[in-house]
């Protein structure tokens, strides 16, 4: 039955091969159904090159050999040392999940111990037994835990740093090799290059030391989020905005990002999603709204509100109408750094208008002493001015137009950006918690309806729109909206004032590596641990990986899928059940759910189809907007791929850096994971103290000291030239693939 189900999504399913300039697509013909493991009598290893070696080509004139099938006993154990990042997270139930019993929606009931769902059907499929040795460790604590018995483990998570340093040492198996044997992984690699490149360890040899992650993957990752109630409360209507009281705006400190004369054209999505067309933002009629706000000082939060609105209608030539509200929160929303500060000077201003209250937060983190969260403060300035490598998927690195590496911790540009935001929490526009965080406590601004903006995840959150969580009352509305219009210097004359993400999905980080040791000598480990790999890319093993089996799946009377639209495809449905558990159980916090529960989107290829399910009404017509405009391409954002113009080109999650030359990059600490520029939870990072204090740093005193500082004295000169080494090779042997 599971196969009927599968052949009716293989045109369908393949989550990530419909990449944007990434190579041929996929005939998803090829892709073969998982083989039951073959009985011990016909066991023949498969005899792959040597370690590091190519496998010899066939002689001239001469028909290769078909790779041998990945045959292994029926039974066989895999020792697993894998998860995500916790006890809760890994591929057996914790005891805090399961308590006494849990019984999931496929009406079966589990104890702490046992395989979640989705590891049960793992071994069912595969014909295998799955010992789980996970530590509940992050991937690198993991790793680090087993690096010195890895005899112990079959498989291990790890950093793809860390696996592919010890890949080339000998002690990670290189499945580089054995990918003739893996026909779905090895199509998946075929039809998505750049994925390819971010997971290739030696340039010399073509090795991958581990299985990438994706949690998600070419699509967009975080967005900006706006309570849409209180700007349309502010800005919608005929004749003038009135208000029986409103607070003063501060003393005014930010200053003109965008021009103060001229006109600007930007290609933006019409209000009803059918098409695009152009607005003109017209400064020669309307003038620049901070710098006419700048000339009048503190103003009464009235008066700041009824200068916006005849700024909206003359810098748009009435375009917006009486929802002006749309400027920012519509379909059609052509915002840019500098509308979006008078609007928030409006916000902060008339806090008796939108909650009743005397104080209300402009731009706050979701979590104010998490380390993790506040940077995304630093991300949202990169979206605001123009600034690539603040959001990068390595390190902050980016491509220049001429393909040369550079590092936004290096560009004096950044430190600018970043000023700005700092002249924004001068003025009160960003949170009390985000600029004080001594009482180590998170204020929750979006519950306490006190909050207005922030950058994060859509699907997580706006659950707080759905009515379960008794957050916002009739009307009011907390949505994900457009991307800022800025100026990005992609090559164009002066820059382009465009839209552009560089929040974009791609290889993450972490992997999962085959313990040479723990497979040595015995060909049914290792044959059962590249099958596993294969699997998960198979389209029945995606769908697996990221939904979990089909019993948490709506399935026909005659047990096929059904399915919705999802990004163009046809994708699975959750079933009923498994909807009212999600809320039930992780309300509604789909990653949550998955992960704790159904032990899927632990690794591998994770579709946002499942999560897109979970995603609120409002939430999804946030996303709706955006995904719109992506496609009619009003969005820009990195390609997963080799482009023409290598400013528009993704970073590989990780570059092939040699053992000597990671050594001599680890010693620049202060540019390291763990350095001044830090987005771990405990970390620091100093484009955050620039936000809150300014130029704090001893000899960083200004954008240009800061740069130099850390491209002379911090090793920032000789980390770049590494990198760019590496990068150098990593393109040489992509051309010579092709």
């Amino acid at each position: 039955m599971r196969n009927r189900k599968i052949a009716m999504l293989l045109s369908a399913v393949m989550i990530a091969a419909s990449l944007a300039g990434c190579g041929h697509k996929l005939d998803v013909e090829q892709f073969s159904q998982p083989q039951a493991a073959a009985p011990a009598a016909t066991q023949e290893a498969a005899a792959p090159a040597a370690e590091g070696e190519a496998a010899a080509p066939a002689a001239e004139g001469e028909a290769a050999a078909p790779a041998a099938e990945l045959t292994y006993a029926d039974g066989t154990t895999l020792r697993m040392a894998t998860g995500y990042n916790s006890t809760k997270t890994g591929l057996s139930l914790d005891a805090e999940v399961a308590g006494e019993g849990i019984t999931l929606a496929d009406g079966i009931t589990y104890h702490a111990g046992d395989l979640k769902p989705t590891w049960v059907q793992v071994e069912k499929v595969l014909g295998i037994k799955i010992e789980d040795k996970y530590q509940g460790n992050s991937a690198s604590d993991e790793f680090d835990y087993w690096k010195e018995r890895m005899g112990d483990v079959d498989m291990v998570s790890g950093t793809a740093s860390k696996l592919t340093e010890y890949g080339e040492q000998g002690v990670v198996i290189n499945i580089g090799d054995y990918l003739d044997q893996m026909p779905n992984f090895k199509a998946y690699l075929e039809a998505n290059p750049i994925v390819r490149l971010s997971i290739t360890g030696n340039t010399n040899t073509g090795a991958i030391y581990f299985s990438p992650y994706f949690d998600g993957v070419n699509d967009i990752e975080r967005m900006p989020l706006m309570r849409v109630d209180m700007v349309q409360k502010l800005l919608d209507g005929e004749g003038e905005f009135t208000a029986d009281a409103s607070n003063t705006t501060a003393a005014p400190v930010y200053t003109p990002y965008m021009p103060t004369s001229g006109k600007i054209e930007i290609e933006t999505v019409k209000l009803d999603g059918s098409g695009t067309e152009t607005v003109t933002k017209d400064y020669d009629a309307a003038g620049n709204i901070i710098e006419k706000m700048n000339a009048a000082g503190s103003i009464d939060g009235v008066t700041a509100v009824n200068m916006l609105r005849t700024y909206i209608d003359e810098a748009y030539g009435g375009y917006y109408g009486t929802e002006r509200s749309n400027l920012f929160v519509g379909q059609n929303a052509a915002w840019d750094a500098d509308e979006l500060v008078a609007l928030l000077r409006c916000v902060v201003a008339n806090p008796q208008t939108l909650n009743g209250t005397n104080e209300i937060q402009g731009l706050f983190a979701r979590e104010d002493d998490n380390n993790q969260r506040r940077v995304d403060m630093v991300r949202f300035a990169g979206h605001l001015f123009g600034i690539r490598g603040l959001e990068s998927r390595q390190d902050y690195l980016y491509f220049d137009v001429d393909g040369n590496l550079k590092d936004a911790r290096q560009d004096v540009e950044a430190y600018k950006a970043i000023e700005r935001m700092n002249a924004l929490a001068k003025e009160g526009l960003i949170s009390e918690n985000f600029m004080n965080t001594a009482d180590g406590k998170t204020k929750q601004y979006l519950e306490n309806d006190s909050g207005f903006m922030h950058y994060d995840y859509n699907q997580t959150q706006t659950l707080f729109n759905d009515p379960s969580q008794e957050v916002f009352s009739e009307g009011e509305k907390y949505m994900a909206v457009m991307v800022p219009v800025a100026c990005w210097q992609d090559g164009t004359e002066g820059g382009h004032y465009m839209r552009f993400t560089e929040s974009w999905r791609s290889v993450k980080t972490d992997g999962w590596g085959i313990s040479a040791a723990g497979v040595q000598g015995n060909t049914d480990k290792l044959n059962a641990a590249l099958k596993l790999i294969d699997y998960a890319y198979s389209p029945e093993g995606m769908i697996l990986m990221s939904y979990g089996p089909d019993a948490f799946i709506k399935t026909n009377a005659d047990g096929s899928y059904v399915t919705f639209e999802f990004n163009g495809q046809q994708m699975p449905e959750i079933a009923d059940a498994t909807r009212a558990e999600l809320w039930e159980k992780a309300s509604g916090n789909y990653t949550n759910y998955a992960r704790q529960y159904l032990g899927s989107t632990l690794s591998f290829a994770k579709s946002q189809a499942f999560e897109y399910q979970c995603t609120s009404d409002v939430g999804r017509e946030g996303a709706g907007y955006i995904s719109k405009a992506i496609g009619l391409g009003t969005i820009k954002h990195p390609e997963l791929a080799v482009t023409e113009n290598p400013w528009y080109m993704s970073i590989p999650t990780v570059l092939p850096n040699t053992k000597a030359e990671n050594d001599m990059i680890n010693t620049y600490t202060q540019l390291t994971a763990n350095g001044k520029y830090s987005s771990s939870k405990g970390g620091e990072n100093l484009f955050v103290n620039e936000i809150v204090s300014g130029y704090a740093e001893e000899g960083m005193g200004n954008a240009e000291a800061s740069a130099a500082k850390v491209a002379d004295e911090w090793g920032g000169k000789q980390y770049l030239t590494l990198k760019q080494d590496a990068w150098n090779r990593l393109l040489s042997y992509y051309s010579a693939m092709n």
